[in-house]
């Protein structure tokens, strides 16, 4: 079995539930989920001029392999309504592989561990919570040791709804 840790978030519609559609759907064609981290409210990052996301980490157990995961992925944001007008665009859900095992993978179509991690609260923020100790085999820093490096200055808060 593979291990690999998900990032799904959204900011339109009723969030909440793309995130909980998401999570079921993720737990029915990728794997059984382990582990999750609670939600998160953030800013948008990049298009800063949106409504603000809600995010969530899940660790999840595979029998897939990585581009399986992928497709797996971009097939559910399909099903829950994504439209990729633009980068950093406004989606009902998007599903990012951030970490699968201790591999590291650079194709075009598929970065693993996803090249941003280190950049992102509202990626580290809920990552920490899960797998603090997670050694990051590119940065070979743990995931705690890069949150409290990180100088994102984007809000990442608790949701509470």
């Amino acid at each position: 079995m593979n291990t690999c840790f998900l990032l799904i978030g959204g900011n339109l519609g009723d969030r909440l539930n793309y995130l909980t559609k998401a999570a079921q759907l993720i737990g029915l064609n990728i794997g059984r989920i382990i582990d999750f981290s609670p939600i998160y409210e953030t800013e948008a990052w990049g298009n800063t001029e949106q409504a603000p996301f809600l995010n969530q980490v899940l660790k999840v157990q595979t029998a897939l392999s990585a581009d399986n995961v992928l497709q797996k992925a971009l097939s559910i944001e399909l099903e829950l309504g994504r439209i990729r007008n633009e980068k950093y665009g406004a989606r009902t859900i998007d599903i990012d592989i951030l970490l699968y095992n201790n591999d590291i993978i650079n194709q075009p179509h598929l970065a693993i561990p996803h090249p941003r991690i280190a950049e992102r609260k509202f990626v580290l923020t809920p990552l920490n919570i899960i797998a603090p100790t997670y050694l990051h085999p590119v940065h070979l820093k743990t995931v705690e040791q890069l949150y409290y490096e990180c100088i994102d200055s984007l809000d990442v808060k608790k949701y509470i709804p």
